[in-house]
């Protein structure tokens, strides 16, 4: 198990806003899910490329930033 340590991102409070919208209507979690499927969505990787292969172990938080 990895444990990260949360960091804080400075953002002007119109994206605050946006951000807050899309979460909205992504009906997300939180604002780092949030994120998370905007990134997926621009590098445009298809969510079926996850969990495809049983025999492998779940990316750790550590591995996601580092492949990312």
């Amino acid at each position: 198990m990895v444990l990260t340590m949360p960091t804080t991102v400075k953002v002007d409070k119109k994206n605050l806003q946006m951000l807050t919208k899309i979460k909205k209507e992504m009906k997300a979690k939180n604002n780092d899910e949030t994120i998370k499927r905007l990134i997926s969505e621009r590098q445009k990787i298809p969510s079926s490329m996850f969990g495809s292969n049983r025999k492998l172990a779940p990316f750790s938080a550590a591995d996601e930033a580092e492949f990312h």
